[in-house]
């Protein structure tokens, strides 16, 4: 049995009608499809390496402590693993309906939390993986671990002979849980204690630590104010909308080495664009809009890699949509993230999530769903980005040739944009409310355009540092050789 921490537990008191929880994946490969039974065995035997799919969630009694993981003894893989086809012609518009709809079904929270859906006949004889993992199992950076798990980086790896004998621990009752959680309770001033006896040790760090929070929550303050009102804020209803969009990574890097920032930055920048492309497609005035993003933030540390749980900041950026041209919004953009990276934002935001865990449960519980009912008019939308493997990896033999991931919407955020990198390509997965955000093909192709528009710039500026200057030209130019002087008769002098 495992206690959830604090904000894996929000994840899950976060979760409403309309407010849906998991993350996930639209994986596309190369055809024929696997045979079913194939697929499932593949899935079987990496169990043992990812013991949190065969766990579910209990709940404490009067929510005295937080929810805890349990084996499940009921678990069936056939449940979690399910075979579906797409309807003629199976193009891509038929792949992004099927996952609007599948992603819009909340998890059963009486079974382990995830769900892979095995999608046949799409079009060229490929076939598509979509998965739906809870966010309380695993943020994206833990997530990308465990797709790297379940995924193969051969076609045909060796696998293991031996037969998995996993067999589950009983299950503990009501009375179990509500005692243990009563007796941490009581252990936890202890724990806090000899915590704030080890911090003592370090006084520079804890300093140092706490001079990072405090300007961290300085720089937070511009969150209090309200964003003027746009489309892109509004209640949420329980359907989704589903949309992609493609660039390559190496256009990115060209784009970072010509014209300066990071990747993060460039990206950030396309989809500014798309957010301005989107809004003048609905008759908005951009210069009057203000869309506040937040850019979630891995806080893991190397050593910390494959933990199944959450280690997620965030920061909060403005993206500038009001900036017609495109080196100038990157310019800005730019300089926003090195601002926000000074400011510790992460940093402050890390801070008041551990605190979370001194609440009592039952009081982080209630807090977490009143602020996903409190309309968030601060808030726009959200941009994550996670970078993926550069190598390509398998299903059953099969190649996959693309990946798209995707992001959850809650509160007032109607469209929301999850960045993926996989060999060679950065793909952008973008969710939408059904009823709000019925143009999210707007805001691909402008995120797309704006990759392009970076791209022609970043080459426009390589040709101009290329093309030598007048001065350059007359420094190459060979110096003309002096015209000999006349001899001066004898008898005169000579004259300049």
């Amino acid at each position: 049995m495992d206690r959830m921490s604090p904000l894996d537990a929000s994840f899950l008191h976060i979760e409403g009608a309309n407010n849906h929880m998991h993350v996930g994946s639209v994986s596309i490969f190369e055809g024929p499809p696997p045979a079913y039974h194939d697929l499932l065995e593949g899935i079987k035997s990496k169990l043992p390496l990812i013991p949190r799919y065969r766990q579910k969630v209990r709940f404490v009694p009067l929510e005295v402590g937080r929810p805890v993981w349990v084996e499940d003894p009921s678990f069936n893989l056939e449940y979690h693993v399910r075979h579906t086809a797409l309807p003629e012609p199976g193009g891509e518009d038929q792949l992004r309906r099927l996952v609007g709809r599948l992603m819009a079904q909340q998890l059963d929270r009486h079974k382990p939390l995830w769900e892979i859906w095995i999608a046949e006949g799409l079009e060229e004889g490929r076939w598509a993986m979509v998965s739906k993992i809870h966010h309380c199992m695993v943020d994206g950076v833990a997530g990308t671990d465990l797709m790297s798990v379940l995924l193969d980086v051969e076609r045909n790896p060796a696998r293991p002979e031996a037969a998995d004998d996993w067999q589950p621990e009983p299950e503990p009752n009501t009375t179990s849980l509500l005692t243990q959680a009563l007796t941490e309770r009581l252990v936890s001033p202890y724990e806090g204690l000899r915590t704030l006896r080890a911090a003592t040790r370090a006084p520079r760090q804890l300093l140092s630590e706490a001079r990072e929070t405090a300007g961290g929550l300085m720089a937070m303050r511009s969150l209090v104010r309200r964003t003027p009102p746009s489309s892109l804020s509004a209640p949420i209803g329980p359907h989704r909308r589903w949309a992609w969009a493609r660039s390559r990574l190496t256009d990115v890097k060209a784009v970072r080495a010509g014209l300066g920032g990071t990747v993060n930055d460039v990206v950030l920048t396309a989809i500014t664009n798309g957010f301005r492309e989107l809004l003048l497609s609905r008759g908005e005035p951009v210069d009057e809009v203000v869309i506040r993003t937040l850019v979630p933030v891995s806080v893991r540390r190397p050593d910390e890699r494959g933990i199944p749980n959450n280690k997620v900041s965030a920061m909060f950026a403005q993206l500038p949509i009001e900036i017609e041209d495109p080196v100038a919004r990157l310019f800005a953009v730019r300089k926003q993230m090195q601002g926000l990276k000074h400011s510790h934002q992460a940093v402050a935001g890390e801070a008041l999530t551990s605190m979370s865990g001194f609440a009592p449960p039952m009081l982080l519980a209630l807090g977490t769903r009143l602020a996903a009912r409190v309309p968030q008019r601060n808030l726009t939308t959200v941009t994550t980005n996670v970078p993926g493997p550069q190598v390509p990896l398998y299903a059953g033999g099969r190649r996959m040739l693309e990946s798209f991931p995707y992001v959850p919407l809650a509160g007032t955020v109607t469209v929301g944009i999850a960045i993926f990198s996989y060999d060679g390509a950065v793909n952008f997965g973008v969710t939408g409310d059904y009823d709000r955000a019925p143009d999210l093909d707007v805001l691909c192709r402008g995120i797309e355009d704006g990759v392009r528009d970076l791209m022609t710039a970043a080459e426009r500026e390589g040709k101009r540092a290329a093309k030598p200057s007048k001065s350059a030209k007359a420094a190459a130019k060979p110096a003309r050789k002096p015209a000999p002087r006349a001899a001066t008769p004898k008898g005169q002098k000579a004259t300049n």
